[in-house]
C-alpha cells in the first residue's frame, strides 16, 4: 500500500498548479451500488465461505491481478448488507487502491479511483470510530488526484486535514503510515502561497516515522527523499540503501509489495550517483 501512497502524493506536484478546482469528495452512491472490477467467484473449497472470508482468500492471492478483482467484489458483496463489518470497507478500499496501481487503461483507473474515495467515504460514515478508514480516503483522495487532475487542487487540503486526523487518532496505524504519507505530500506539494509544500517540515514528519518504525522499508525510503530533498545527500544514501536491505528482506519473506521499494529506492539512489 505504501507504494500506492507515495505515488498518490506524487502526482500532487504536477497536477496542483494546473488543474482545475473540483472537490475531491462529493456524494457518494448508496452502498448498494458501488461497483466492481470483476465477478463474485467461490474461492477454494469456497462453498461453505461467506463473501467476506471467501475475499480474504482472494486477496491472499496477490499479486494476482485476476484475484484482486475478485476479492474487491466479494469484499463490496460483504459491505452491501446491513450491518457490514469496518473489515469489508477495509478491505475494498485496499484492493481497489492495489487495482488502480496495476490497472493500465486509464479509463479503468479512473473509474476505480472514484470508487475507492467512494468505498473510503462510506467507511468513514459507517464506522466513524475506525481511523484506518480516514487514513484508506485520504490515500484514496490521492490516488483519484492523480487519475482525475480537476481534483487535485482540493483534493491537496482534503489529504493533509485527513492525515493529521490520523496522525492524532492512531500514530502507529500502517506503520506510522500517517506521517509516512504526510512527509511525502509536504516533499512533493507546492510550497506557501499555492500549497503546504514545506521540505524542512516533511523531514521533521519522515524523521518521526522512522523513529516510530526504523526497520519498515518504505519509512527508510521516505526519510532518503527528505534528507536529498533537504541537500543531505550522504544521510540520504544511507537511508535509502538501509530501505533496499529491508526491503530485499521483506521480498524474500514473499512480501508482494517489496519489489515496488525497491524500485522506488533504486530510482531515488541514481539522483544521488
Amino acid at each position: 500500500m505504501t507504494s500506492i501512497a507515495q505515488r498518490g502524493a506524487a502526482c500532487l506536484v504536477a497536477l496542483i498548479a494546473v488543474a482545475a478546482c473540483t472537490s475531491a469528495l462529493k456524494e457518494p452512491p448508496p452502498v448498494t451500488e458501488l461497483k466492481t472490477a470483476g465477478s463474485s467467484p467461490m474461492a477454494d473449497g469456497g462453498d461453505d465461505l461467506d463473501p467476506l472470508a471467501r475475499a480474504k482468500v482472494e486477496y491472499g492471492k496477490l499479486p494476482d491481478i485476476a484475484a484482486a478483482r475478485n476479492a474487491q467484489s466479494l469484499f463490496l458483496d460483504a459491505a452491501r448488507v446491513d450491518g457490514a463489518p469496518v473489515e469489508a470497507f477495509l478491505g475494498a478500499a485496499r484492493t481497489t487502491a492495489w487495482l488502480i496501481e496495476h490497472t493500465d487503461d486509464g479509463a479503468t483507473r479512473k473509474d476505480l479511483a472514484v470508487q475507492g474515495v467512494q468505498i473510503g467515504q462510506w467507511c468513514r460514515r459507517l464506522h466513524p470510530s475506525e481511523p484506518e478508514c480516514t487514513y484508506r480516503l485520504a490515500l484514496a483522495v490521492g490516488q483519484q488526484a492523480r487519475e482525475r487532475s480537476s481534483t487535485a487542487t482540493d483534493g491537496l487540503d482534503v489529504m493533509v486535514d485527513l492525515l493529521n486526523e490520523v496522525i492524532a487518532e492512531a500514530p502507529e496505524l500502517d506503520f506510522a503510515g500517517g506521517r509516512r504519507v504526510l512527509a511525502l505530500v509536504l516533499l512533493r506539494a507546492p510550497g506557501w502561497p499555492t500549497g503546504p509544500g514545506d521540505s524542512e517540515y516533511g523531514l521533521e514528519v519522515a524523521e518521526a516515522a522512522v523513529e516510530a518504525f526504523p526497520d519498515y522499508p518504505p519509512n527508510q525510503l521516505v526519510l532518503g527523499e527528505a534528507l536529498l530533498d533537504n541537500d543531505r545527500r550522504n544521510e540520504a544514501k544511507r537511508a535509502l540503501e538501509r530501505g533496499v536491505e529491508l526491503a530485499r528482506a521483506c521480498r524474500a519473506a514473499g512480501d508482494p509489495e517489496a519489489a515496488d521499494w525497491i524500485t522506488q529506492a533504486e530510482e531515488t539512489l541514481a539522483k544521488i550517483r
